[in-house]
């Protein structure tokens, strides 16, 4: 049994993309291509991540739970079901398009899946901003006015996003985020995405991309008014995002220490460091990267330089005695 499990990212090229990938994180990514997302870890029947051991074998995320699920999730999972959560950085090189996700009350009825979302913002350029949620006092008949006037952004609540914030975005919550965002996305595995607009912009063929405006407008909270933003400080363990779907926080190191994060048989967790590298068992998590810690396994990390880390868990809890 592997005391942490790391895993082959997966590069998708965006419209809105850029090469931050490449100048921020310091990854060999596709050349002359526009990169916008890195899957870190996902397990979905059009995408699997994969895992090489030190031996050389490679095994998806798939079929490392099927062969190993009461090791790496604990006992009462189900060997049928997916890995809870998709984890993904964005490189929002130019402004998302205005979109929702649907939440689980309607998303069964436009075959859809329910995705809540976290967006930790790690880098950002002067200008950068996030859409989430909605202006108050925009009911859903203005809505639809300013969608027919091309003015939605008048009526959609503006955040200006600096490294450090964080922010929960719930299914149903029209959102967008803004150029110049490096950002850290913890969600549901979903992959739903409805566009409701696209600011007029068109692809390198010259054609405008889809929209989903009779879905969207299903799908859209009328009632989720000017969410705050979450800044973070420097306190050695702060809660960014705690839901039904998985408790998200930052720690910060300010010093090279050990921190023991959870005892054997304990439930398994995500170790994001962002911009200095930490190791487990002498395995180096290099920042940036994703390891997973699974639930037969103790987990203390070694930190060497000052750094922050982000910690998910509670996306499948087999007991509740955690840190």
């Amino acid at each position: 049994m592997h005391k942490i499990f790391k895993f082959e990212p997966h590069y998708f090229e965006r419209i809105w993309g850029g090469r931050a990938f490449q100048t921020i994180l310091g990854r060999n990514i596709p050349a002359k291509q526009n990169i916008g997302e890195s899957w870190e870890i996902v397990d979905r029947d059009d995408c699997q991540s994969v895992l090489t051991h030190s031996e050389g074998e490679s095994i998806t995320l798939r079929a490392l739970l099927k062969g190993q699920p009461h090791n790496i999730m604990g006992p009462g999972w189900n060997v049928d079901d997916k890995f809870p959560v998709l984890v993904k950085w964005l490189d929002c090189n130019e402004r998302l398009s205005l979109q929702v996700h649907p939440p689980k009350s309607v998303a069964g009825l436009i075959s859809g899946e329910p995705k809540t979302e976290n967006w930790y913002v790690a880098h950002t350029t002067a200008e950068a901003g996030l859409f989430v949620g909605l202006k108050i006092g925009t009911t859903k008949k203005k809505f639809i006015k300013a969608l027919k006037e091309n003015k939605l952004e008048a009526v959609c609540h503006r955040i200006n996003s600096s490294a450090g914030d964080s922010i929960l975005v719930n299914s149903g919550s029209i959102h967008a985020i803004d150029g110049g965002n490096l950002i850290l996305e913890i969600q549901q595995n979903s992959d739903t995405t409805y566009r409701v607009y696209d600011w007029g912009r068109k692809d390198k063929t010259g054609f405008t991309r889809k929209l989903h405006i009779e879905e969207s407008l299903r799908c859209i909270n009328f009632n989720d008014f000017e969410p705050e933003i979450t800044s973070t400080n420097n306190s050695q363990v702060q809660v960014l995002a705690e839901c039904k779907h998985f408790r998200i926080r930052k720690f910060t190191f300010p010093k090279p220490m050990k921190l023991k994060l959870k005892n054997l048989q304990q439930q398994c967790m995500i170790l994001n460091p962002l911009f200095s590298d930490i190791s487990v068992a002498n395995e180096v998590i290099p920042a940036g990267t994703l390891a997973l810690s699974p639930y037969a396994e103790d987990c203390e990390v070694q930190i060497n330089q000052p750094g922050e880390m982000i910690l998910t868990d509670n996306f499948f809890i087999p007991q509740t005695n955690s840190i």
